[in-house]
Formats: C-alpha cells, structure tokens, sequence
C-alpha cells in the first residue's frame, strides 16, 4: 500500500489555493519532489514539471491538476480548509496526492521503466485552463511525450474503481452570454417602449426548444444558469442578460448549435427591435481518449483493466487540450456516494480510494 498518498492529500487539502496563484501548494509539492532524481522545471506560472530521466527514446506523462475552488468548505473534516473561502471541492488534492507517490515510487524503479516519465503538477484547470498554456510552451515535445494519462475522482462510481471509456468521456464547454438592448419606458406608456425582459424570456424559450429538437449525435446540453433585466418594478426593462453553458461532443454539433443560437438572436432582434448579441467562448475541447491507446491499455493491464463507462459525462475538462498534442486517456477513479463535484460538502473515503488509484497508476507507468 503506497504509504504517503493520504498524508500528502490531507496536507494538500488544508492549503487549497485558486487558479494560477499556489505558492504554498507549489512549495509543498517540490518539497516532495526535490529530494528525488528528477529535473524539475516551471513552464508556466503555478506549474511545476518533475522530468524522470530512464534512459529511454520517448516519454509518458501523467497530469495532475492542483488548483481549488472558491467554496467555503463544510465538509466537517478535521484537515478541512485553512484557507477561508477555498477549498478543494473537485479533488484535485487527490490527484496531486497520486502523482506525487508515483513520482516516490518511479525514483526506486527507475532503471525498470520502460519510458521516460514527465509529471506535470498543473494551475488553472478550473478557470482558464492552465493545460492549453503548458502545451504552447512546448513541453510535450521537448521532453518527447508520447501518450498521457490523468484521472479525475469521481462520485457515484464505486470506491477505489477505475472506469473510463474509448472516445468521448467528458463534453467540449462553451460559456454562452446574450444580451438584449431595448427601450425603457414608464409601464404607463409600455407601447413606446422596447421590451428587453420580454424578448429575453423569449430567446430562452427558442433556445431550449432549439436544443429539444437536436439530431441525434450524442448528447447535448444547453442551460442558463442566471438572468438579469430591469432597474424598477414599474419600468419596461431596457436591458436583459442571459448567463449559460453549452455542452457537446462533437465540433460539428457545437458549431451546428452556435449557428441556430446567434439565429435565434437575429430572428428576435427583427421581430421585437431589440438589439441582440450572442457571444460563445472558445471553452475547453471534449475530452477524448485515444481509442488505440485505450484499447493498448485494457489489453497491457488485463484483469486490472478500467471498466467500461456506459456513456460520457457532461462535465468540461482541460485535459482534452494534451489529447489534441498527443494521446491521451483520462480515467475516472470512484469516490462512492459522495456530495457532489464543487459541492463544499464533497468528502471521500481516501484511506480506501486513493491507494487503488496509485496502483493503478504505478501498473500505466510499467505499461509498454
């Protein structure tokens, strides 16, 4: 049983920090780091990258995100938070933990591994995607990485099992803002004005029977999560902002769906005479795992193969962004019936989980 990995989760998840700003974490995790016999190098702010020389031609890489959330912890653990208002409620303390002991157990394997190993502590997956950042500075390429793995905990799943699948496992994201520009009036004289409230109620309405009515290519999902419109109770609202989330698999579904959203805007703009915009950002790629390295995996580890997930999720990873730089798989590590994701409830077992999850890790390393 790997012997530090809870030790190193639970003082990770004393000290959460967010996006790109992780001092204490990055200090921690080289402190661990240092004493081994690898090159560690920063290629990015709140990065560090641990280089574990075996002599060989090529590389594998393991990522682990370190960055937290801005949730105030009610977990009720005794190594919660110290840190007000942040905690570690993905658990990336977790993944952090693991690579850390497989960075331990790699310096007493090191002339039996069959590549190169390249861990990359990673900043920024919650918010602006620290994976997109590391693969510009070419680092995949310098150290000659040739496929990469990551896990992300996942509630809901068995405790301690490993589950993935060939293909999409997580959905491409994009953050979808409409704004509307009418005319404010006095409810009295509501027929001079240009109804905003209106007109937005309304794009949502389109937007959501849009979605409804999708070919089916795989699920897809489309939600606005905040609204706003109006200053006074008695006043037509001249303005409304519409706040979402666009969920697909697909860049042929997501460029379909971007299409009929900015439609919808220009139909309603010439119908209520309403200014209409519609912006969606360029969000994270789907993650989607190498169907041949996939397959090279189930078939290299056997017995101790991940079981098949049976469809993808809806959540976004950053991830995806070293799958589009070489092959990659991203494995889901059971948690149990755990609060959810980004919930400050969320809470595992990780006596019982993440041990499983360093073997299943040390057995990718030895892969050939």
């Amino acid at each position: 049983m790997p012997a530090n990995v809870v030790e190193y989760r639970r003082a990770l998840h004393r000290i959460p920090e967010l996006d790109n700003q992780l001092p204490e974490t990055l200090s921690y995790v080289t402190r661990v780091l240092a004493g081994l016999p690898c090159r560690l190098t920063n290629p990015i702010r709140g990065c560090v990258c641990a280089f574990f020389d075996a002599g060989k031609q090529d590389a594998v890489a393991f990522r682990a995100d370190m960055d937290a959330l801005p949730v105030t912890e009610a977990s009720g653990a005794p190594f919660a938070s110290v840190h007000p208002g942040a905690m570690h409620a993905c658990g990336h303390d977790g993944h952090t933990a693991m690579a850390l002991n497989l960075a331990v157990w790699a310096a007493e394997h090191l002339s039996e591994l069959p590549r190169n190993l390249l861990l990359v502590f990673q900043p920024s997956e919650e918010t602006t995607g620290g994976a997109k950042l590391l693969c510009e500075t070419g680092v995949l390429q310098k150290y000659r990485v040739r496929r990469i793995f990551a896990f992300h905990l996942w509630p809901g799943l068995p405790e301690g099992t490993v589950w993935s699948r060939p293909g999409p496992l997580m959905a491409r994201s994009s953050e979808v803002t409409v704004s509307l520009t009418g005319k404010s009036v006095h409810i009295s004289k509501y027929t001079e004005g240009v109804d905003a409230m209106t007109a937005g109620a309304e794009y949502l309405t389109r937007a959501y029977s849009m979605m409804e009515q999708l070919p089916p290519e795989g699920p897809s999902l489309l939600r606005f999560g905040k609204m706003t419109s109006g200053e006074v109770r008695n006043a037509i609202s001249g303005q409304t902002r519409l706040e979402g989330s666009l969920r697909t698999y697909s860049e042929k579904m997501f460029r379909f769906c971007r299409q009929q959203l900015q439609d919808i805007g220009k139909s309603l703009a010439a119908e209520t005479g309403c200014a209409v915009t519609v912006h969606l950002s360029d969000g994270y790629p789907a993650v989607w795992n190498h169907e041949e390295l996939y397959a090279r995996v189930c078939t290299g580890l056997g017995d101790s193969a991940p079981a098949l997930l049976g469809q993808p999720a809806l959540a976004a990873e950053d991830f995806s962004f070293y799958q589009q730089e070489v092959p990659g798989v991203m494995f889901f590590l059971g948690v149990g019936d755990s609060a959810p994701l980004h919930s400050p409830a969320f809470a595992f077992d990780d006596e019982a989980v993440l041990p499983r999850g360093v073997e299943f890790l040390e057995k990718l390393a030895m892969l050939n």
